[in-house]
């Protein structure tokens, strides 16, 4: 009894400490990112630049991140273990956290409450960038993804249309204007797919497109009977949205 006391006491001991340097309230010019759960990807929202993006949120370095965090359907939890704490995200309702990272760095994200059969492949990336590189960042968000296509590109963003992507997903400047699934117009500069599933690569994104179900069975995305051809143009398009 005596020694696992003192275990716990000693933990009880660092975790105080620790909490009692995470900040409890956001500077003056903390930057707000709104993030919302859904079965099973995170979308991202920054009101400051009108951005809206998935699975990845960008952070400056040395500077407080209030993150508003709500659900769109059940109940998720918000956890960067490297980064601080978690919170609960639920729907109807807005938590806070105070974010902060003192080094650049990718740091990996969790959903640390059970939320359905794909809670294990709900997770994201926090990339944190000097004040410089993320001013860059928010200016290519801010971009039209792309002109419009030609060529094998062009034909892609006609399969992405025929086969009824845009009633889920949006592209600026593009007839896909959805709000069911993740926002595309930038999704080739992101890391990886399926909300932390895959890594963002040609392969991966043709069989995420064409198996979806088979990946990650239960998300609201149904499996795309494409022809070879087909599935080749439209990989070509999404990687030209960077």
């Amino acid at each position: 009894m005596v020694v696992p006391a003192l275990v716990i006491s000693a933990v009880l001991a660092v975790t105080l400490l620790t909490m009692r340097r995470l900040p409890a309230e956001a500077d003056a010019d903390a930057l707000v990112i709104q993030v919302t759960g859904h079965q099973w990807w995170w979308e991202v929202y920054y009101p400051e630049y009108d951005i809206r993006s998935a699975n990845e949120i960008h952070i400056p370095v040395d500077r407080h991140v209030d993150l508003e965090l709500t659900s769109a359907d059940v109940v998720h939890s918000f956890w960067v273990p490297a980064l601080g704490g978690k919170l609960d995200l639920l729907p109807e309702r807005v938590n806070r956290m105070i974010l902060e990272a003192s080094e650049p760095d990718v740091y990996r994200g969790v959903c640390a409450e059970f939320c359905g059969l794909q809670h294990a492949k709900m997770a994201f990336h926090v990339v944190a960038t000097s004040e410089a590189a993320h001013r860059e960042w928010v200016e290519a968000a801010r971009d039209e993804a792309v002109d419009p296509p030609t060529g094998l590109a062009g034909r892609g963003l006609e399969v992405f249309l025929d086969a009824g992507c845009q009633k889920c997903h949006t592209i600026e400047a593009t007839e896909a204007s959805g709000t069911v699934g993740p926002d595309l117009t930038h999704v080739a500069s992101r890391q990886s797919i399926a909300a932390g599933s895959l890594e963002n690569t040609t392969e991966n994104l043709a069989r995420w497109v064409t198996s979806p179900q088979r990946l990650k069975p239960g998300v609201e995305m149904p499996d795309i009977e494409l022809s070879s051809d087909e599935l080749e143009a439209l990989v070509a398009f999404l990687e030209t949205l960077e």
